[in-house]
């Protein structure tokens, strides 16, 4: 697995790095730590000002480097935990340009496997008007990307919201292919969606409604129990949970109780006009998980 780390010198990108070292580290094969200095505002205007410019661009990049530097040196650390561990080659990477898209067309480049980023998980107004990295990398990232929240020294507890949909497949195999350590434990969570809207609910009988919402409860089950089987064969200890409605509700008490480092999801991938667009559910659990969130993006439907 290659990844592409993005780091600013924050404690939050520190957590990142170490989030590194909590995943299963044999199919981890190599680590980019990459760092963009955002000199679109530094524009040169009249020749009394070029040097003005040429010193704030040297500023930047000297920033820059001593922030790899002490990047490398945290992961270093990181990827030592384990005296198993297989080695894993770290580099360093300085460019220029805009943060996200420069994160994602990178990652494209490389053929990352996964981009890994910290935020300090902006408040819903703050994260829209000031524009989180975090947000604009998943809406431009081909690949999964892990946005790590809090300190996750360790990936014992994780949460898998699944529908009945390629994506939720894809997500699952993802974290099944080197990701976890083998102490993990994988909760799989699925909500069913009753087919009336609340409101004509309250017209049918709740006989009725859970005969209605029965073959969907029955897709759901045989669905779950299909991916814990192939979880438990991976060596995993797994538990299921399926719940109705409010999918989103259901999702975030998981991950608001303290006991969940990691929650994932799979997400088809976006178009132009729908990566400006806000209210899917991988959208508003990344605004609102207090935990760290693996959003494993699938091919455009």
């Amino acid at each position: 697995m290659k990844i592409l780390c993005a780091v600013d010198g924050s404690e939050f990108s520190q957590w990142a790095i170490e989030a590194i070292g909590a995943f299963d580290r044999s199919a981890l094969s190599s680590v980019t730590l990459l760092h963009v200095a955002d000199t679109r505002h530094l524009k040169p205007v009249g020749a009394p000002h070029i040097a003005t410019y040429r010193g704030a661009k040297a500023a930047l990049e000297k920033s820059g480097e001593e922030i790899l530097r002490r990047a490398a040196g945290h992961a270093e650390v990181a990827l030592s935990q384990s005296a198993m561990r297989p080695r894993t080659a770290v580099r360093t990477l300085l460019l220029h340009g805009s943060p996200a898209s420069t994160i994602a067309r990178r990652a494209a480049q490389e053929r990352s496997d996964l981009i890994v980023l910290g935020t300090r998980g902006l408040s819903d107004i703050k994260g829209f008007l000031l524009g989180s990295i975090a947000r604009q990398v998943a809406a431009l990232a081909a690949c999964p990307i892990l946005v790590v929240k809090q300190p996750m020294p360790q990936l014992r507890r994780v949460v898998l919201a699944v529908d009945d949909s390629k994506h939720s497949r894809k997500a699952a195999r993802f974290l099944r292919g080197g990701l976890l350590p083998e102490e993990a434990n994988v909760t799989i969570y699925s909500s069913v969606q009753s087919p009336l809207t609340e409101l004509a609910g309250s017209y049918v009988s709740e006989t009725d409604q859970q005969a209605l919402l029965r073959p969907a409860v029955e897709r759901a089950e045989r669905m779950v129990a299909s991916m814990r089987e192939e979880f438990l064969k991976d060596g995993y200890a797994v538990f299921t949970v399926i719940q109705q409605n409010h999918v989103v509700d259901h999702i975030m008490k998981l991950a608001q109780d303290g006991l969940t480092d990691l929650l994932v999801v799979g997400a088809r991938g976006l178009t132009n006009q729908e990566r400006l667009q806000l209210g899917s559910v991988s959208e508003s659990l990344l605004r609102h998980a207090p935990c760290s969130i693996l959003i494993v993006r699938g091919a455009r439907a």
